[in-house]
């Protein structure tokens, strides 16, 4: 499967030919280079592995840097590797936006937002307990009751209660591809991709 490594810049809004406003996020899709090709003989697997993003050198560890230098490029901040890739390719070279067409459609994935430690009405769209009135004064967001005491005197695993929330792999499929801008390796895609501005994104084919 295709793809590259990219970066959320943020949304914005673009008018099709029926004049309709359509929301959409804009991603800075690579340009990436190839820094090792996984083969079956060798690795076990066939992938093709890409890097983007530079970092200082002094940032990088001795093995990343030989890693690189083998790749004949200079350190970079995002590795991924991509199964089946549809493009003949080998280490150093650079893959660019023009990877995709207009007509595609793409799965993102993309880290979302952490939101820290959350309640059960906001981490699971629990409605919360009984009515505001009648004596009540503290149980408004509660989760109520979470199971028995006497049977079977314990939690079940995968109670949905109050608990860290965000900050998860998720991915976005089946989105298409509005434009591309090739000389600013950009794509702006339909809806939105999880994760904040200035995150990486993984673009699949």
């Amino acid at each position: 499967m295709s793809g590259l490594i990219g970066k959320k810049i943020g949304m914005t809004a673009v008018f099709d030919e029926e004049g309709n406003n359509i929301p959409c996020t804009v991603i800075e899709a690579g340009p990436c280079v190839v820094t090792q090709i996984k083969t079956a003989d060798k690795d076990g697997y066939e992938a093709v592995q890409l890097a983007f993003d530079d970092k200082k050198e002094k940032s990088c560890n001795k093995p990343l840097l030989g890693h690189f230098k083998k790749a004949k490029t200079g350190p970079k901040k995002k590795l991924h590797e991509f199964h089946d890739f549809t493009r003949e390719v080998k280490p150093g070279d650079i893959i660019t936006v023009d990877l995709f067409n207009k007509d595609v459609w793409l799965d993102i994935t993309g880290v979302s937002k952490g939101r820290g430690f959350q309640g059960v009405v906001k981490r699971h769209g629990f409605s919360g307990v009984g009515d505001a009135t009648h004596g009540q004064h503290d149980r408004l967001r509660a989760p109520g009751s979470i199971g028995s005491s006497s049977d079977p005197s314990r939690v079940f695993k995968g109670m949905r209660m109050a608990g860290r929330m965000g900050g998860e792999n998720v991915m976005m499929i089946s989105l298409r591809v509005l434009k591309i801008i090739p000389e600013s390796n950009l794509l702006l895609v339909k809806g939105s991709v999880p994760g904040a501005k200035g995150s990486y994104l993984i673009i699949q084919q």
